[in-house]
């Protein structure tokens, strides 16, 4: 069991190298479509390997292809883009805490799509989340309209990426559907991407395609097998924490006491949503 929450902290921390390497790469005039498509190849390459060696294979039914190619599109190509994208127009610590407000449209998309119900935890955190993306943007405004925009987009497509994922799982093993979603979200990158990247920028997108792509994925997956979802999501809040760490001390990024409460208010939200969803877990196992 402390093996699991040990391989669920180590995944959020690479998840929170996410906004690191995009401003890296940002620095060498890559753009967010760039960035993207050759972490994705390169973890490709990765996942199939693994998947060699741990002997799954790469068969499927062909009925699941316009599924996965929906998949790839949402929560590879738009997912993945937007967030990259928000990073290179405000700041890792901004971009990586609107990515947190997913939980309110996970609440929202599971009470249309699946008729969960609305809990006195859900409508709390909902008003934490909004209150703190408020305060996070600041009482003038902090980033540009265009920054708050595409922040509150990738929330959104990252709450689809976890929607998506549970009817993904539900039908081949996690690595599997993980890749034939990277391998259509990478069919969508190719039309906006450079294929031609200066020679420093290499090490970097090698790093983001094996640590918290490939790694950090693994990782969680194995993690899932002795720890429950809700509480490997409440252990991996941790990612915007450690992202506003280490954007402090590699980019001097601070937050006001403001943007700190939101940004507590903003993971508090999420914390509680997911302490609702254990609770529910628990006593669906009852009844």
């Amino acid at each position: 069991m402390r093996k699991g929450y040990l391989f669920v902290f180590m995944a959020a921390s690479t998840w929170g190298t996410l906004g690191i390497f995009a401003r890296y790469l940002d620095d060498f005039g890559l753009d967010a479509f760039t960035m993207v498509f050759y972490r994705v190849l390169f973890a490709l390459i990765f996942l199939s390997a693994y998947l060699r060696l741990v002997g799954v294979g790469f068969s499927i039914a062909p009925s699941r292809l316009k599924f996965y190619a929906l998949y790839g599109f949402f929560s590879i190509f738009l997912f993945y883009t937007l967030y990259f994208y928000t990073v290179t127009i405000s700041s890792v610590s901004f971009a990586v805490l609107l990515l947190y407000t997913a939980p309110v449209y996970s609440i929202l998309l599971g009470r249309l799509l699946f008729g969960e119900r609305l809990t006195p935890e859900k409508i709390a955190a909902l008003f934490m989340v909004l209150f703190g993306v408020l305060l996070v943007n600041g009482p003038n405004g902090g980033f540009s309209t265009r920054a708050l925009v595409f922040g509150l987009l990738t929330g959104f497509t990252y709450a689809l990426y976890g929607v998506l994922a549970k009817f993904a799982v539900s039908k081949e093993e996690p690595e599997k559907a993980l890749f034939y979603t990277l391998l259509f979200g990478l069919l969508f990158l190719t039309p906006f991407s450079r294929f031609s990247v200066p020679m420093g920028a290499l090490p970097y997108l090698f790093a983001l395609a094996l640590l918290p792509t490939f790694f950090g994925y693994i990782l969680y997956n194995h993690a899932l097998k002795e720890v429950e979802v809700s509480k490997a999501s409440i252990v991996a809040t941790v990612e915007p924490v450690v992202a506003i760490i280490l954007a402090f001390i590699l980019f001097g990024e601070t937050l006001t006491w403001l943007q700190i409460l939101g940004a507590v208010l903003i993971i508090g939200g999420s914390i509680l949503v997911h302490l609702g969803d254990g609770k529910s877990e628990k006593e669906g196992s009852q009844m």
